[in-house]
């Protein structure tokens, strides 16, 4: 039974929030972010990428050290919202097991959503993406547009949406950021994005290497943006976002791929834009229309430039020394962290740590 809490009084009170994923890339800057507009911030994370620092970790918040799956309704019950950002977050990933994508992707997303109405939880924003539209094609697609995924990580977001949306009720607001594909600097870094792997394939050896054609259409947004979507989402009138679909970008900021390639090639020094002779076409090419996100989100002015965030990158490089043995190893390449992990027992096979404390 849906247990319903009183309306939430403006903001006299600051929000308690779950942020599930909160040591992930997006989680770790938007968490200091939070606490920083003064919410109540606790975090959900099995530490799958422990010691997949690039760069100093922000302070420490409470947190349940576990796999979100496992989270029970009274553990949600003291929170007003829940930000679901957890998750296995990339394609190579997504394909390893299939299977194991959708039960943590969709089927632990609606779960959760489930204990979250059932505690009372009022607010649900699940981190979805703009892959949803996979095989869109040449012309501009918004949120009204059909799905077209074309991996088991597009799939497992579409079937997300579907699952939480049916749960919304008159005490439960599901909300759906779909995120552009992300870049930018952060202290848990992924360096499998596509603006993040070209600089970091730049300056470790001098080739922006395109591992297809390049020829696909990508929508891009940096981190800080996605960061900031999330927090004008919780600051929005439920009215305004209740069970909204939005696209978090900037029109103007699709690319075709080889632009990107050319633009890290002009602003790392002694690059060169290079092509591996296998490469392909690539299936995913989506051109995405962002103009409603920043309509609904009043608060909401996305800030960052590719080619600002190529420039973020490529310092952030430097700062840190990044090298291409770092940069291909377990440390940075998150498919070798969790195989390699797997391997040694740390994980079990659903991807749930091995110790005990893992356990909520």
């Amino acid at each position: 039974m849906e247990f319903r809490k009183p309306a939430l009084a403006g903001r006299e009170a600051p929000l308690n929030i779950l942020v599930t994923g909160h040591r992930g890339y997006i989680g770790t800057c938007l968490v200091p972010r939070l606490t920083a507009r003064g919410f109540n911030v606790t975090g959900c994370d099995s530490d799958l990428y422990a010691g997949c620092d690039f760069g100093p970790l922000p302070d420490a918040i409470p947190a349940f050290d576990c796999d979100y799956r496992d989270l029970s309704i009274e553990q949600l019950a003291p929170f007003d919202a829940i930000v679901h950002l957890a998750g296995l977050s990339n394609d190579p990933l997504g394909e390893l097991d299939p299977a194991l994508t959708d039960d943590i992707n969709h089927r632990g997303a609606v779960g959760l959503a489930r204990k979250a109405r059932d505690a009372g939880v009022q607010r649900f924003i699940f981190s979805s993406s703009c892959s949803t539209y996979g095989a869109a094609g040449e012309a501009f697609i918004d949120e009204s547009g059909a799905f077209h995924p074309v991996t088991a990580y597009g799939r497992s977001k579409v079937d997300a949406e579907r699952g939480i949306a049916k749960l919304a009720s008159d005490y439960f607001s599901p909300s759906f950021l779909r995120n552009a594909t992300v870049y930018g600097y952060s202290p848990r870094m992924r360096f499998d994005l596509v603006v993040n792997n070209l600089v970091a394939w730049a300056y470790t050896s001098g080739r922006v290497l395109l591992k297809s054609r390049g020829t696909a259409w990508r929508p891009l947004v940096h981190v800080a943006d996605v960061a900031d979507a999330f927090i004008a989402t919780l600051d929005a009138p439920r009215a305004a976002v209740h069970l909204k679909a939005l696209n978090i970008g900037r029109s103007s900021e699709n690319f075709r791929v080889c632009e990107v390639a050319d633009m890290v090639a002009r602003s790392v020094p002694d690059s060169r834009t290079d092509m591996v002779p296998e490469a392909t076409a690539d299936a995913r090419n989506y051109r995405v229309n962002c103009d409603l996100a920043t309509s609904v989100l009043t608060t909401w002015k996305p800030r960052w430039t590719v080619p600002d965030g190529i420039e973020e990158v490529y310092r952030a490089c430097i700062e840190f020394g990044l090298s291409a043995d770092e940069f291909e190893s377990p440390k940075l390449q998150r498919l070798a962290h969790l195989q390699l992990r797997l391997q040694t027992g740390e994980l079990q096979a659903d991807l749930r740590p091995s110790k005990v404390a893992g356990e909520c």
